[in-house]
C-alpha cells in the first residue's frame, strides 16, 4: 500500500513513503523532508555510528541464515512467482529467509544461481535473464523480480531487456542512479577485485565493468524506462552504511523507506514483511509475447 502526497504527481520521483516498525503504516514524505534526492557528493562517507550499526546488524540476522529444516509448501496459483537476486559478495543463501517467507505465503520462488555476486555485470545479467526465462517457462506466468543491492541492478537490467517476462520489480538498497555510490570499504574491495581480474583470475568483474564498455552499456540499461504496467518499488534506508541512500531513488520508482541496515536488508523481518505485502498486490499474469 502506498499513500501519495497531494504533490506527488508533480515531483520528478515517484511517491515517497515510509514503512517502519515505529509507524502505524506507510506515511507520505515530501522531497523537502528527504533533502536533495538527485545530487549526492562523491565519496560516500557514512557517519561512524551508522557504520557501527551496519556491522552489528549482521550479527542480529546471522541466525536466520543458518540452514534448517524447512516446511514443505504448495504454490498458490493466485500468487505471482518470484525470482530473488542476491547482493554483491553474497549468494542465494543470503535471501533464503525471504524465500522461505514468500513460499509460506504461496509464492513459487526461484534462486538466481549466483554465488558469489562478484562477476562481470553483463555476464551476470545474462545468467539472471536465463533464470528469468526458466522461471517464466516453468510457471507459465510473468515473474516478480526482487533484487538486493547489486542484485537489484541486475534485476532492473533484465526487466528492461525482457519486460514481457516480468510482473513486478523490487530493489532493496540498490544504487539505481549511481552504481558506484558506495562507501570507502566497498570501493577498496572493488579495486582489489578488478586488479585480480587484470592478473587473470577468472569470474571477477574488471575495470571494463566500472568505466569501460560494460559500464557504459549497463548505464544505458539503468537509465532506460521500466515499461508501463510493471510496478517498480525501490526500498531504501537512511541508516544504510554501504550505499548512499540517495542513489537508491530512481525517478520511475515508488520509494519506500525502511529502518534496516544495508547488510541486514535481505534477511530483515521488516523488509521481508514489506516485500510480502507488495507482492500480495501483484496479480499473476500469463507470459506475454516477446518484445522485438
Amino acid at each position: 500500500m502506498v499513500l501519495r502526497s497531494p504533490e506527488a504527481d508533480l515531483l520528478p520521483f515517484g511517491p515517497l513513503v515510509t514503512h517502519t516498525g515505529a509507524m502505524a503504516g506507510p506515511v507520505a514524505r515530501t522531497l523537502e523532508e528527504l533533502g536533495d534526492l538527485v545530487l549526492h557528493p562523491a565519496g560516500f562517507r557514512p557517519p561512524v555510528l551508522t557504520a557501527v550499526r551496519e556491522n552489528l546488524s549482521v550479527l542480529r540476522v546471522a541466525g536466520r541464515l543458518i540452514p534448517h529444516q524447512r516446511n514443505p509448501t504448495e504454490p498458490d496459483e493466485s500468487r505471482v512467482p518470484v525470482l530473488l537476486v542476491p547482493g554483491f559478495f553474497s549468494g542465494d543463501f543470503a535471501l533464503a529467509p525471504m524465500a522461505e517467507a514468500l513460499r509460506a505465503e504461496g509464492h513459487w520462488t526461484s534462486r538466481s544461481g549466483i554465488a558469489p555476486n562478484i562477476g562481470c555485470t553483463r555476464d551476470l545479467a545474462d545468467a539472471v535473464e536465463r533464470r528469468l526465462e526458466s522461471a517464466a517457462e516453468r510457471t507459465g506466468r510473468r515473474v516478480a523480480v526482487v533484487g538486493w543491492s547489486r542484485g537489484g541492478t541486475l534485476g532492473k537490467i533484465v526487466t528492461v531487456r525482457r519486460p514481457e517476462l516480468v510482473a513486478s520489480l523490487i530493489t532493496l538498497g540498490t544504487p539505481n542512479t549511481d552504481p558506484l555510490a558506495v562507501n570507502a570499504t566497498l570501493a577498496l574491495q572493488l579495486q582489489v577485485i578488478t586488479r585480480l581480474a587484470a592478473l587473470g583470475v577468472p569470474g571477477l568483474l574488471g575495470d571494463d565493468c566500472l568505466s569501460g564498455d560494460c559500464a557504459h552499456q549497463v548505464r544505458g540499461w539503468l537509465d532506460a524506462d521500466v515499461p508501463d504496467g510493471i510496478p517498480f518499488t525501490s526500498v531504501f534506508s537512511l541508516d544504510d552504511g554501504v550505499i548512499d541512500w540517495r542513489a537508491c531513488l530512481d525517478p520511475q520508482a515508488d520509494h519506500v523507506e525502511v529502518s534496516a541496515t544495508h547488510m541486514s536488508m535481505g534477511a530483515d523481518a521488516e523488509v521481508i514483511s514489506l516485500v510480502t505485502s507488495l507482492l500480495a498486490d501483484v496479480a499473476p499474469t500469463v507470459v506475454g509475447p516477446a518484445v522485438p
